[in-house]
This record gives C-alpha cells, sequence and structure tokens, in this order.
C-alpha cells in the first residue's frame, strides 16, 4: 500500500502498489485531457517521493525534456511508499 498526499488540498489518498495515479489526482482537481501522455494538461509537480513512482515513461520525457520534479500523472503508476505532489 502507498500514499499520495496533495500538498495544496493536504488530501491524503491510499493506493495498491502497482496502482496508476490518474484517478486520484483527477478526483483531487488535477486537470485531465488526452490521458495519453501528449497534451501536458496533468502535469504535477513531485515534491517528496519520486522514487516511489513508476519510471519516466517516453510520453513525459518527450513532453517535459528533464527529467526534474515534473511528471504527467496520467502516465504514473505508484509502487509503493508516500509521494507528496502539488499541481
Amino acid at each position: 500500500m502507498g500514499k499520495i498526499i496533495f500538498d495544496n488540498t493536504g488530501e491524503e489518498k491510499d493506493l495498491q502498489e502497482g496502482s496508476p495515479i490518474a484517478e486520484v489526482c483527477e478526483e483531487a482537481g488535477v486537470p485531465f485531457a488526452c490521458t495519453e501522455g501528449v497534451c501536458g494538461t496533468c502535469v504535477i509537480e513531485v515534491l517528496e517521493g519520486m522514487e516511489c513512482l513508476s519510471p519516466f515513461t517516453q510520453e513525459e520525457m518527450d513532453f517535459l525534456g528533464e527529467q526534474d520534479r515534473e511528471r504527467l500523472a496520467c502516465q504514473c503508476k505508484l509502487n509503493g511508499g508516500c509521494v507528496k505532489i502539488t499541481f
């Protein structure tokens, strides 16, 4: 079991390991459009726990360029642990 913490709202959501984070992010207010990793609508900033997310996808590398603190919520899965994000 893992957890996503939304820094801007204080909301916390538990997720099973290996689960996509898109649904809980959308419920928390992250905007979504294409869900394919090409529009960039769902960009989130990972404040803590980047190592708890799945590796960057090719779509993220193409859209975001340098892999730093930004991720596309539609492309991420939680590998366990705790991740704090803002959007």
